[in-house]
């Protein structure tokens, strides 16, 4: 035997790609050399090796070392690859048995003393060896994810394999990824006095619409934001799956998705545009893709860099981040839900009902100006939220808490879902995807009352197409929620509050 192969992957993006270790003897200058574009990583495997094999108590052969690591053209990343090429070698200088490696995807680094250690985008390196039909070899992980469909088994040491594979082998013993709607210790109940803020969130939860929060400090925006995964419905096994994928990749820890079921990202205002979007090198998910199938909040709005902030507007129509760089394309879904909230000004006490604005015209216009443009114009609903009375919050009451308001969305996504199988109010996102022939009004399915109130509506607030069209998705989610198959006025009405103080002539 002058050759020996095992499975390998690297990760590219948020995918797991395989690659193929191949290990060959020659005569020459005893050394590791690796062939197949790698990177620094990569390149510093040899001394890694070398040691672990020492320190495992095998012989490093004195012979020159060719590894190839296929397919050639893609660059290979990262430290995963230590123990498939560390197997190749031991398996061709006969030191340990072959029987079972070629069933095996081999991922894991190799501490000095030959002890496996995990690498992150365990889930990505779990969900190839599933499409592979291979079973998964790594090391013991702190919270291990088993997926359906994947075998996956742990390897301590280097070695434990001089007695074979299959008595090295440890089996993952994890909960399945899936355990149906997990609870949660904040509730809407808590927040007091913003019943409107909480039926636009229902709204927004709704029918996937975002939403933003204009209000002072104090009025409980965030708290508002933070408990919308209450009530959103349980994220499906596609979505968990695409979610644990993308923060395994990053180096995220799955607890907490595992623990809440949807993902909630609040980045800072001081974020850069890869570490919202994505980038870097090597190429990782930004904070949009950590928050695909849950929320991404956005709080200051106007303190985040312009720049920055228009890069959103891509991904929220096509639900994907596509970065290209030299070596190709990189693309990670976001699909999210969009909250985002905002001081009206500087000191944030404009238009207070207790409070002055303290800040110059020109300042407020300024800062006003940053909530405008066209990021904004893809939001669909924006909502004042006032202050809310210090007597209700002393002596409490009764609200809206989040099983009442789940319920809502629930069964208006349940009504969408109905509509939509038998054909009725079809409508997309934008003009583009109406039929001319067709029309708003029945693409959204409005009756002859309710196109006369949007037509008022539209005419006296001047509004675009895209205006239009907003208007309508949001009378068409309340709709749903109230299962009307047709749009009313008293749904137009109510879709025409949620257009909040920023929202001007569009």
């Amino acid at each position: 035997m002058h050759t020996f192969s095992v499975h390998a992957a690297c990760i590219r993006g948020v995918e797991a790609q395989p690659v193929t270790v191949e290990v060959s003897f020659t005569g020459g200058i005893p050394g590791i050399t690796l062939v197949g574009m790698a990177d620094a990583a990569v390149n510093e495997a040899p001394a890694r090796i070398r040691c672990a094999l020492r320190g495992s108590g095998y012989d490093v052969p004195r012979k020159s070392i060719i590894v190839n690591l296929a397919p050639a053209d893609m660059r290979k990343t990262g430290s995963g690859l230590d123990l498939a090429i560390s197997i190749s070698i031991l398996a061709l200088s006969g030191q340990i048995p072959v029987e079972g490696l070629d069933s095996c995807l081999f991922v894991g680094e190799l501490s000095l003393d030959g002890y496996v250690m995990p690498v992150r985008g365990e889930v990505a390196y779990a969900m190839l060896a599933r499409d592979c039909g291979l079973r998964l070899v790594s090391a013991h992980g702190d919270c291990p994810v088993a997926l359906p469909g994947v075998d996956m088994y742990c390897l301590r040491d280097l070695s434990s394999l001089r007695a074979g594979l299959s008595s090295a082998l440890d089996a993952v013993d994890a909960p399945a990824i899936l355990s149906g709607t997990v609870g949660s210790s904040l509730d809407y109940a808590d927040v007091k006095g913003q019943e409107l803020a909480k039926r636009a969130l229902a709204i927004a939860a709704t029918g996937g619409l975002g939403l933003m929060m204009v209000g002072p400090p104090g009025s409980g925006k965030t708290m508002l934001a933070e408990r919308m995964g209450t009530i959103l419905p349980p994220i499906d096994e596609v979505e968990l799956q695409e979610a644990l994928c993308i923060h395994s990749v990053a180096g995220e820890s799955v607890e907490s998705l595992l623990a809440s079921g949807r993902p909630f990202r609040c980045p800072h205002h001081s974020i850069s545009a890869a570490g919202l979007v994505g980038g870097g090198r090597p190429v990782r998910p930004g904070e949009i893709s950590l928050a695909h199938g849950g929320v991404l909040f956005l709080d200051e709005l106007a303190e985040f860099p312009s720049s920055v902030l228009q890069l959103l507007r891509q991904p929220l129509e096509s639900k994907a981040v596509r970065i290209v760089r030299a070596d190709g394309a990189y693309v990670f879904p976001a699909h999210f839900q969009l909250l985002v909230a905002s001081n009206p000004c500087p000191c944030g006490y404009l238009g207070d009902r207790d409070v002055s604005c303290a800040c110059p015209p020109y300042a407020v216009a300024r800062y006003q100006a940053k909530l405008a443009g066209p990021l904004a114009d893809r939001i669909d609903m924006r909502i004042d939220v006032a202050r809310p009375d210090p007597d209700l919050l002393l002596e409490g009451g009764a609200g809206a808490s989040s099983s009442s308001l789940r319920s809502e969305v629930e069964q208006g996504r349940a009504f969408a879902t109905w509509r939509l199988q038998h054909g009725i109010a079809v409508g997309g996102i934008d003009m583009r995807a109406i039929d001319g022939a067709q029309g708003v009004a029945g693409a959204y399915a409005l009756d002859s009352a309710g196109y006369e109130t949007l037509l008022a509506i539209a005419q006296r607030g001047h509004l675009t197409g895209r205006g239009i069209v907003r208007l309508c998705r949001i009378a068409r989610t309340i709709a749903d929620m109230q299962e009307s198959r047709e749009v009313g006025p008293s749904h137009v009405f109510e879709a025409s509050m949620f257009r909040g103080r920023c929202s001007d002539a569009e």
